[in-house]
């Protein structure tokens, strides 16, 4: 059971044997790719502990605070896990309190309510408390999805160019794809790999970048301009798009940046298109396919 801080620290104090049971910096690279948790953590309001001082597994309550001035209390898995929740992609995602002012209301049902016009009961204005000890009524099951008919029926494995596929994301993207098209003589402008089992309703899947001959897909990935994109639920989309693109029998690369840690074997962390980060790349690539064949394809 999640504890508030300061009894937590006092455990932590009592079970290691020392006054500082965590110095301060010891969780400094896995909070790092967490910027908006960083910003909104202040240790004022945590008894003096800082966010680099606690585990970001520990079931403990912490005080944050969101740009709004809203404070609030979660653990650091809530507050990890909480970017990403439906289609949300605002800041204020991170706090729950201005996710609440900027979800719509329900009005509730009235229609079970007698109706003093047909000769029932006087209609009253429900309350707060009629409306909770009412009978909850039962939810409808959501309808499957159907999956895209647009996918072609190819080989799994098979690249191919997707009339779905979204557009590119940033313009580091499209600068990375036009620096690997001047560096390898392989296939482009195919964007799409035809898996086995469903990706949400598609039987597809769109990495950034394609290396057909290699069987490489690459992707880019950030933070995002509010620090929502690739942490929390969306890092779980990311390894579950990966285990889809092995399964179909190609690796990833994935370039990480701002402070994202690694999620594959071959996975670059760098602070962006750097030629450091393009030898890496390639270091992986001949790590995945060989030397011989990789170099066979450089321009």
């Amino acid at each position: 059971m999640a504890e508030p801080v300061d009894q937590w620290w006092a455990r932590r104090q009592f079970s290691r044997g020392t006054p500082v049971p965590y110095p301060v910096g010891t969780y400094r690279e896995a909070w790092a790719p967490f910027p908006v948790l960083i910003r909104q953590y202040h240790p004022d309001l945590n008894h003096g502990i800082t966010l680099t001082q606690v585990p970001p597994a520990a079931d403990v309550l912490l005080q944050w605070q969101c740009d709004a001035g809203h404070i609030f209390v979660a653990t650091p898995t809530e507050q990890r896990e909480r970017p990403g929740s439906g289609n949300r992609r605002r800041r204020s995602s991170w706090c729950p309190q201005c996710l609440a002012l900027a979800t719509p209301r329900r009005v509730p049902d009235l229609s079970a309510w007698p109706d003093p016009a047909a000769g029932g009961l006087a209609r009253e204005t429900p309350t707060a408390a009629s409306l909770a000890s009412a009978p909850p009524r039962p939810r409808a099951a959501r309808p499957r999805r159907p999956l895209c008919s647009k996918t072609p029926a190819l080989p799994v494995g098979e690249a191919f160019l997707s009339v779905c596929a979204p557009k590119p994301a940033s313009a580091v993207e499209s600068e990375l794809r036009a620096e690997l098209e001047a560096r390898l003589a392989v296939t482009h402008g195919l964007n799409a790999i035809r898996v086995a089992r469903p990706f949400f309703d598609h039987l597809e899947v769109w990495p950034d970048i394609l290396l057909p001959e290699l069987r490489v897909a690459i992707e880019y990935d950030t933070t995002g301009r509010h620090g929502l994109e690739h942490v929390g639920r969306r890092q779980k989309v990311d390894e579950r798009k990966d285990r889809a693109v092995r399964a179909a029998g190609w690796e990833v690369i994935r370039i990480r940046t701002g402070k994202l840690e690694r999620l594959g074997a071959h996975d670059v962390q760098a602070s962006g298109t750097t030629h450091v980060m393009y030898s890496r790349l390639f270091d992986e690539l001949r790590a995945i396919r060989g030397e011989l064949l990789v170099d066979a394809y450089l321009l």
